[in-house]
């Protein structure tokens, strides 16, 4: 049930190439944003969906599949990212649709500002028009190294 105070924003007919259709259910997405609020900018405020198979995908820097990193710079790693959390959901059967919030956590603050066009390019064409949950956190080091950022993701499946 949504929050009286809430607005409930339908999703795009058309997302990454997808209808709003999964296996031809309807995806029973909701995106919230409170009236009153100015939109957000890159993210969602909160996602409301209905239940189905929950997938939890660890975080994921910008290496290759040989856990090689080709670059040592921010925008590539983010892509590489981005790309490795959308071939782990593959493999539950999942799209980027189904992302509801997705934890970034990087190392370099002027680097993300720098590259927040590019980033944004990056999204629209793995993503489409659909934002997750998101949260930006910057923090000291990473595990992996040259790791520069690393992203987080739990998606939401549908059920038949």
């Amino acid at each position: 049930e949504t929050h009286p105070r809430a607005t409930v924003c339908a999703m795009p007919e058309f997302i990454w190439g997808m209808s709003n259709h999964y296996r031809g259910l309807p995806m029973s997405l909701q995106i919230l944003h409170p009236s009153g609020w100015l939109p957000p900018i890159g993210y969602a405020n909160g996602i409301s969906v209905v239940p189905g198979r929950i997938v939890f995908i660890s975080g994921q820097v910008g290496w290759d599949a040989d856990q090689h990193f080709q670059s040592e710079d921010l925008v590539p790693q983010f892509e590489q990212a981005l790309k490795n959390i959308l071939t782990v959901l593959a493999q539950a059967g999942g799209m980027p649709s189904h992302i509801c919030r997705i934890t970034a956590f990087c190392i370099d603050k002027p680097a993300y500002l720098a590259g927040r066009r590019e980033l944004g390019r990056i999204w629209k064409s793995l993503m489409g028009s659909h934002y997750a949950s998101m949260s930006m956190i910057f923090v000291a080091d990473l595990l992996d190294s040259p790791a520069k950022v690393e992203l987080e993701a739990t998606a939401v499946i549908p059920t038949i």
